[in-house]
């Protein structure tokens, strides 16, 4: 009876997780360069003496999709879209470098460039300071130049874009932001390119997550359904050693 119990409680967890992560990116449908989650279900079996029978369903975060998400002409001189599979660089709450997709830029009341979190963008030297007054230019290799009017057009640095691959994966964190799986940096890459006055947006599908979500509202029915039998088989059962006792 307790392998019902455990296939089917697992299993209501797992539904419920994947509920949450499918409900995150709905509401992500409209957030520029926001990634889709992935998620699959795995069987683990209990360790331990005589639970090797027992086997837990968990819900594993698969990663996130690269499909492209569409590209919207904005005109505006700081917004910019990645091309490929490349992502800007920006200096997280921790300090940290991390990577996104989302390229709202702004310049913040000190002068630095930062993304629409206010976070700093990075260049290979660092954060990019604005001058005050400057109309702020990216090219397509993420060079921003900054002109002030009755001066001549001042560069100051190029954006650092990566492009992940197979030995440098990047992973989701707690703040929404990728960073490198293995902790580490990413290189630049002079052949990364971005298209400038757009920005990319979300690949959700939210006809696709809706329908994730009726399915996996009636896979938890279905659990639950599962829990009240084996209730019923349990307490039916010692009704019968009661009578035979």
């Amino acid at each position: 009876m307790d392998r019902l119990i455990y296939t089917a409680m697992t299993g209501a967890n797992a539904a419920q997780h994947r509920q949450q992560l499918l409900s995150n990116n709905l509401a992500n449908a409209s957030t520029p360069g926001f990634r889709a989650e992935l998620a699959t279900f795995r069987a683990v079996p209990v360790r331990g003496d005589g639970a090797s029978s027992r086997v837990f369903a968990l819900e594993a975060t698969a990663g996130h999709s690269d499909a492209p998400g569409p590209v919207t002409n904005t005109g505006r001189n700081l917004d910019v879209a990645v091309r490929g599979g490349s992502y800007l660089s920006v200096q997280g709450l921790d300090g940290t470098e991390a990577y996104t997709r989302a390229g709202a830029l702004e310049v913040s009341p000190d002068g630095t460039l930062v993304n629409a979190q206010g976070l700093p963008m990075l260049s290979d030297g660092g954060p990019l300071t604005v001058p005050s007054g400057a109309q702020v230019e990216v090219g397509e290799d993420g060079t921003v130049t900054a002109r002030v009017p009755g001066q001549p057009g001042q560069a100051l640095g190029k954006l650092k874009l990566v492009t992940p691959d197979d030995e440098n994966r990047l992973l989701r964190g707690a703040d929404g932001l990728f960073r490198a799986a293995a902790g580490d940096t990413l290189d630049a890459d002079a052949t990364a390119r971005v298209q400038s006055g757009a920005l990319e947006g979300s690949n959700v599908n939210p006809i696709e997550a809706m329908v994730g979500m009726i399915a996996v509202a009636r896979q938890f029915e279905v659990q639950m359904r599962m829990l009240q039998n084996g209730e019923k088989n349990d307490q039916t059962a010692a009704q019968l050693l009661s009578l035979n006792g």
